[in-house]
């Protein structure tokens, strides 16, 4: 694989990011991110069992809203991710530390002003979605138990990016795996068990972030008391630090909001053409949710991998482990849009036992199945510029992509109707991986010419 503009890198010749030290980084997200999806899917195979649609859209609507409330503060992983990333290729441990520190302040800060907000975030929410009555109601008795769990869930974005920036993707698969099995066990048990409906899946994720976080916490101690180093909270409160971290951040939280928006835009647009559709394409949804997160393990590796050669001032090894990265995510992307093909109405099935919901689902099935191909790029380059801290090209590039996507909504919706709208969102991720990919010349050009590379750095 080649990227235009990049021949002098000698990625091809140097060895310094192997594709086995790529699988090693990826491989364990992979598996722990094969367990996230699963918890929307037995979420709604769990609700599916009980019959009524309306209670799979009010799961769709109650997660949606969660999502878009956590993903702004997507940085706290992301930025995480790249900042450590750096201070380890750097061989800085006094920074890695004080990344750390920064993450946990903002985390713990952000959780309980969610936790203070929510009610005019109820109020906003469920004014900005158009559903029916059992929907709206279900969706908010989900929200009002689900609220009480930001703190966890952000301090778990901390901890997972810093452990992801050294590397250190072992720890976030146990990590991931803890929270996820925990939420999967306690769904069957308060759904199924104890009967209580949509409030059981909200109880669910409630204890599963809760156990999560202990468990990150309990690692992350072991983690420091092993290191050299103390917190500095002067090094913490740098100034200058601190600046870099609020730019960086905010172009993530720019870039995920826009991300989140045209999701959460094609789930209401959903629900505008009934419950039905709603919870068709709800149960799709999980299947591009899976697309996702089995890709991320190798953007995750660009990550760390670039970052680390950043920090260093690398720029073969940088664009080396792009190049690795990129085209383990393809091959994956290739053997999961496969597997939909052969595999999806298998899924559909396991999701919903309502034979409507089920039929309508495979009539838009192969939208699903060109996702994965078609939208890597978009989330890989997502990886190498954050890995790079080059978040104003991801901000600007996804800026650029939403109206694209809102542009195609509206001319191919009033002809298509739902066909229109899975359009448009697959233009969204094919049109943001075209970008990135053009501006990454520019990237390598800016981050690395006249730069001395760190000799002592990790690799």
């Amino acid at each position: 694989m080649s990227f235009p503009g990049t021949h002098n890198t000698r990625a091809v010749a140097d060895p310094s990011v192997s594709h086995r030290a790529v699988l090693a980084i990826a491989l364990p997200i992979v598996a722990a991110n094969i367990s996230t999806p699963l918890i929307g899917i037995v979420d709604t195979a769990v609700i599916g069992q009980l019959e009524e649609a309306y209670l799979i859209g009010a799961i769709a609507i109650g997660a949606l809203i969660f999502n878009f409330i956590y993903w702004a503060f997507a940085f706290l992983r992301m930025g995480t991710t790249g900042f450590a990333a750096q201070a380890s290729g750097a061989g800085d441990d006094e920074e890695l530390r004080a990344v750390l520190g920064r993450a946990l302040l903002v985390a713990v800060a952000s959780g309980f002003a969610i936790v203070a907000l929510q009610v005019p975030i109820e109020t906003f929410s469920f004014w900005a979605i158009d559903a029916s009555g059992n929907v709206e109601d279900n969706a908010r008795t989900y929200y009002a138990i689900r609220i009480w769990s930001a703190p966890a869930a952000l301090l778990n974005f901390a901890i997972l990016g810093w452990f992801i920036g050294l590397g250190r993707t072992g720890v976030a698969f146990t990590l991931q795996i803890v929270l996820n099995v925990t939420n999967i066990v306690m769904d069957m048990v308060l759904v199924l068990g104890f009967d209580m409906s949509v409030a059981g899946v909200a109880y669910g994720t409630v204890i599963a972030e809760l156990v999560a976080v202990a468990a990150g916490i309990a690692i992350l101690w072991r983690e420091l008391a092993r290191r050299d180093g103390a917190w500095d909270l002067k090094r913490i409160c740098d100034p200058v630090r601190i600046r870099k971290t609020i730019a960086v951040n905010a172009d993530i939280v720019i870039r995920t909001l826009c991300l989140l928006f045209a999701f959460s835009f094609f789930t209401a647009q959903s629900a505008t053409y009934g419950d039905v559709i709603l919870a068709a394409n709800a149960v799709l949804m999980n299947l591009v949710n899976l697309t996702s997160y089995l890709s991320d393990g190798f953007a995750y590796a660009a990550e760390t991998l670039a970052g680390k050669a950043f920090g260093a001032g690398n720029k073969a090894r940088f664009h080396r482990a792009v190049v690795v990265s990129s085209l383990w995510a393809f091959v994956i992307s290739v053997g999961v849009s496969a597997c939909f093909l052969v595999f999806g109405p298998w899924g559909i099935d396991i999701m919903t036992v309502n034979e409507e919901v089920r039929s309508t689902a495979n009539a838009y099935l192969f939208w699903v199945v060109l996702c994965p191909v078609l939208g890597v790029a978009a989330f890989q380059f997502d990886g190498v510029y954050i890995g790079a801290t080059r978040t104003a090209d991801m901000r600007n590039y996804m800026l650029l992509s939403v109206i694209i996507f809102l542009a195609a909504w509206w001319l191919l919706t009033p002809i298509y109707g739902n066909h229109g709208l899975w359009a448009a969102l697959l233009i969204l991720l094919i049109v943001r991986g075209i970008f990135l990919g053009c501006r990454y010349p520019a990237l390598l050009r800016d981050g690395f010419d006249g730069r001395t590379p760190v000799s002592h750095a990790a690799s």
